[in-house]
């Protein structure tokens, strides 16, 4: 286990896929994690019971981070819980599919609002806030270099993830604070298995030259490396971490 002294680490959408498999693993590496969730709160609170059975710490922390006062409020409880904040682990996101013709308004105002809006809003948070030395990990998507038929608008908010995460990385000059981003490829979780015949998987599947779907553990491997002692000298990076897809 790396020794962090207990720093603290809000990872947004954490209750379940990706988003769980961070919290676990930067509590293993002995992070106070804040588990954040927008809606049920039984998954979260079965991921903090999991966490402090092995050994670690964790909260949960309820926030639509769509929403500027949650955000701004899942910041003041952290802060008065534990003193601060070091990390902040951007994972909440939607994904809804359609070709940009038929991109309803509902479809194309929900994701801006999530994936975009709701990463503004904790960025900007976090960047007012977060202690000198710490780190920040967006969650992009490898769909941005993929380009495929249906991704438009999930694609168009991901690469603005990736613009700001350059950006916000030259803005905090001077603070020892890192911004990166990584990029997962077809990843074995609910977002991406939903709705998808078993052909179509296998057919994902098959595309990386490793031959398989990545799992939540993998990408959870990539943000830790980015949190920890050795991901110091990376910085307004955007990491594909997808098997080789791209």
């Amino acid at each position: 286990m790396a020794n962090h002294s207990r720093k603290v680490a809000i990872v947004t959408g954490a209750s379940g896929g990706i988003g769980a498999a961070v919290a676990e693993r930067l509590a293993k590496d002995g992070f106070t994690v804040v588990v954040n969730y927008a809606g049920s709160t039984g998954p979260a609170e079965a991921l903090v019971a999991k966490i402090e059975a092995a050994g670690g710490r964790a909260v949960t922390a309820q926030a639509d981070i769509s929403s500027v006062e949650a955000v701004r409020r899942m910041f003041d409880s952290a802060e008065t819980a534990f003193g601060g904040v070091d990390v902040l682990v951007n994972n909440a996101g939607i994904m809804n599919l359609a070709t940009i013709a038929d991109s309803d308004d509902a479809l194309f105002d929900r994701q801006i609002a999530v994936n975009l809006k709701g990463t503004f809003n904790t960025l900007r948070e976090a960047a007012r806030r977060l202690r000198d030395g710490g780190r920040i990990v967006n969650l992009s998507s490898s769909v941005v270099g993929l380009l495929q038929p249906t991704y438009g608008v999930y694609a168009a908010t991901k690469a603005a993830v990736e613009a700001m995460t350059s950006i916000l990385a030259k803005e905090l000059r001077g603070r020892n604070i890192t911004v990166n981003a990584v990029a997962p490829g077809p990843t074995a979780t609910k977002l991406f298995l939903d709705g998808k015949p078993q052909e179509v998987i296998d057919r994902l599947a098959k595309l990386a030259p490793l031959e398989r779907l990545g799992q939540p553990e993998d990408i959870a491997s990539a943000v830790a490396l980015l949190v920890g002692p050795d991901g110091g000298w990376i910085n307004g990076q955007t990491l594909r971490v997808n098997g080789g897809i791209i």
